[in-house]
């Protein structure tokens, strides 16, 4: 038996028949799943290239076109969470998007949410600016090549892979089918020119259509006022957009403070108000761990070589808490940590993290970065403040020469020198773009060459100890990859 089958430690998530995870009446002290989706939804937003807040202020866009269409309470509530996790897959295609352009995913995502894919003018432009920019002539030439002539193929082939990702986070997370349909098909168009199946009219759902005009407005606004928004949407109509859901966006963007509520500092407060039924998650062990799993997925989703990474982290870390006396509540808020760990890599680009050779002053700056990002977007969430603040601290070292922040060994929490333990046990038992995986004793060597100065002694004997008492495997060998 391996470390990663113990059952106290299974990745698997409670089956969640009831939509929702058995959502509770609102209580003081209790935790909204608006919250908890809404402020993760700030790592899908920088995985899309969008500004933060995207997801959010498209749930207030797409949510008053839903009222504007007189959509039941149910149906409202399904939209809400339909447009909260619309991006849900978004990192499953970034790998392939970053090989296929030669250039920055995050980057070809921000200015691709911007292109008419009917237009051929605009299609022909983007591909030119944007494949393989900063190469030779020949290298570019080839990829503008690939990009032409098997447009269509390898357009179904991304949107394919980041939908059907996106539903079965919904599914994964206890959402109804109606929430991962809404999901599934938000790449389709009226006219049927969309993808990945070429749906049009009424065989989109109702909650795509909703979600995909509120996608472009949002983008449209970011880019050049409530003005711009409202002129591409209409532009679209007919062709993109369902009619009846642009007349019911350009009836709620009259509203009275539509658009500036978004910039306001009240306005996530204001966006969880309109939960319908004013519903909360309770936020039991279970169902925020289903949560982190969810989340972790979608990080190791960006690139082949971080496959399982955060899984097993969690797994490792609450393998050491255990063995080091941790209560069985505490290692689960542990394994919790080390799932969401790397949350902040969905910002760094697939140029970096898949990159085989040495990494310039820049990137390396952006790949410190990702603890800061990880630690934000967790303290969103008041529950998760502490797991923020431990999570965040992986990369920081006892000798003070870590970061982001360069603390020292009295700053940094055991939990934190459990995660690194394990982050680093991985990360050496794994393959990577610039070297193959190492076995476990080639990895223990290396770690005990920095005992007490970037891993704590007693998380390596703990690790020591694990190792010896189960069949541990390397990375590669667990995941199968």
């Amino acid at each position: 038996m391996t470390l990663l089958d113990q059952p106290e430690l299974s990745t698997k998530s409670a089956a969640v028949n009831e939509p929702g995870l058995d959502l509770v009446p609102i209580a003081n002290g209790q935790l909204r799943l608006a919250e908890v989706i809404g402020a993760l939804s700030h790592a899908l937003d920088i995985t899309e290239g969008q500004p933060p807040g995207h997801c959010q202020r498209c749930c207030w866009i797409g949510f008053h076109i839903g009222c504007e269409l007189r959509l039941t309470e149910t149906e409202l509530r399904e939209l809400y969470y339909t447009l909260l996790l619309k991006d849900a897959g978004c990192s499953s295609n970034a790998e392939r998007l970053c090989e296929l352009y030669a250039h920055d995913d995050l980057r070809t995502k921000h200015d691709f949410a911007q292109v008419d894919t009917n237009s051929l003018k605009q299609l022909a432009s983007f591909v030119l600016t944007h494949a393989a920019p900063g190469a030779g002539l020949g290298s570019r030439l080839s990829h503008v090549l690939n990009l032409m002539r098997h447009g269509e193929q390898l357009a179904d082939e991304l949107v394919m892979a980041r939908c059907e990702r996106g539903a079965q986070v919904a599914r994964q997370l206890g959402f109804p089918d109606t929430v991962a349909a809404g999901i599934q098909s938000l790449d389709e168009h009226w006219d049927g020119r969309g993808r990945p199946q070429r749906h049009r009219s009424d065989d989109i759902p109702l909650g795509s259509r909703i979600a995909l005009v509120a996608q472009v407005a949002d983008v449209f606004y970011q880019v050049g006022g409530a003005s711009a928004a409202r002129n591409e949407v209409l532009r679209r109509s007919g062709s993109w957009f369902d009619p009846r859901v642009v007349d019911a966006f350009l009836r709620a963007a009259e509203e009275p403070g539509f658009w500036t509520v978004m910039a306001a500092e009240d306005f996530e407060s204001r966006l969880w108000a309109l939960e319908p039924s004013r519903q909360i998650l309770d936020p039991t062990e279970t169902r925020l761990d289903a949560i982190a799993l969810a989340f972790a997925q979608i990080v190791d989703a960006k690139s082949h070589f971080t496959f399982g990474h955060s899984e097993r982290v969690g797994n490792y870390a609450a393998i050491l808490a255990t063995s080091m006396g941790f209560s069985a509540r505490r290692t689960a808020w542990v394994r919790r940590a080390g799932l969401l760990h790397d949350l902040g890599k969905l910002g760094v680009s697939n140029t970096i993290l898949d990159k085989p050779g040495r990494l310039s002053a820049d990137e390396w700056a952006s790949v410190k970065r990702h603890p800061t990002l990880t630690e934000e977007i967790l303290a969103r969430i008041g529950p998760f403040r502490e797991l923020a603040r431990v999570a965040g601290a992986h990369h920081e070292r006892l000798d003070g020469c870590g970061y982001p922040r360069g603390l020292n060994d009295i700053d940094i929490s055991l939990e934190t020198r459990m995660i690194t333990t394990a982050d680093i046990f991985d990360a050496l038992t794994a393959a990577r773009p610039y070297r193959a995986a190492l076995s476990i004793d080639e990895a223990l060597i290396i770690m005990e060459r920095e005992r007490g100065r970037g891993i704590d002694s007693l998380c390596l004997d703990a690790l020591v100890s694990a190792i010896a008492k189960f069949d541990i495997q390397a990375a590669d060998s667990v995941s199968g990859a």
